[in-house]
């Protein structure tokens, strides 16, 4: 078990440094999903983010729970494609299992657990959706299967965290593999082959904020 508690502050910054990631990566986002999708992952996600920054220091006084919701709530609002019903499905949920806390409290490394599980189940329901179909499922999964497996190790948080990264990235590098069964994707057929998943891609590198703002 990892004794560790994410501070409230830990979760705005880890908002704060997603608008900055939307922003920056949003050309390699769209050139991966140009070549298997529509071509718009990366600019869907900057304008959503762009959303959120008009609005985080108003959001940032409130409990997790509603933090992360209204930032749901804003890609669900601004990003097309799927996208934005799956990245903002995620964040609404995301703070759920922590519902009961106050404006200043954290949350502890189990309940962090609870929190991306939340987070993933709705992906999938939302999205018809399970791992090995070339979706951001085949990130977050094994992410999640990282972090529990670390927590019950006993494993240094931050160590713990750099695992969950590494499972995310191996998830990502397996959809180069995969034929899709989903989105637009899916008519290519092993034409997709050789190509990254680009929901897949921005997952990874949305976890690794979670590490790198720890």
């Amino acid at each position: 078990m990892i004794d560790y508690t994410f501070s409230k502050e830990y979760f705005v910054q880890v908002i704060r440094d997603l608008i900055v990631l939307a922003e920056n990566r949003k050309e390699y986002f769209t050139e991966l999903d140009s070549a298997i999708g529509d071509g718009d992952h990366g600019m869907n996600l900057s304008i959503g983010f762009r959303e959120v920054n008009a609005h985080i220091e108003e959001w940032k006084e409130l409990p997790i729970k509603d933090f992360y919701k209204n930032v749901g709530k804003a890609l669900l609002d601004k990003v097309g494609g799927s996208s934005g019903p799956l990245y903002g499905s995620f964040f609404m949920k995301f703070g759920l299992p922590i519902k009961t806390k106050g404006a200043d409290e954290g949350a502890t490394f189990e309940e962090m657990i609870q929190m991306f599980e939340s987070g993933i189940e709705v992906i999938k329901k939302r999205g018809k959706s399970t791992t090995g179909e070339k979706t951001m499922l085949d990130t977050f999964v094994p992410a999640l299967e990282a972090m529990k497996a670390e927590f019950e190790a006993g494993t240094d948080a931050k160590e713990a965290m750099a695992k969950v990264v590494e499972a995310g990235k191996a998830g990502l590098e397996s959809t180069r593999n995969i034929v899709a069964t989903k989105g637009r994707a899916m008519r290519l057929g092993e034409r997709a082959i050789g190509h990254l998943d680009p929901g897949a891609a921005s997952a990874a590198e949305i976890i690794e904020v979670f590490y790198l703002a720890m």
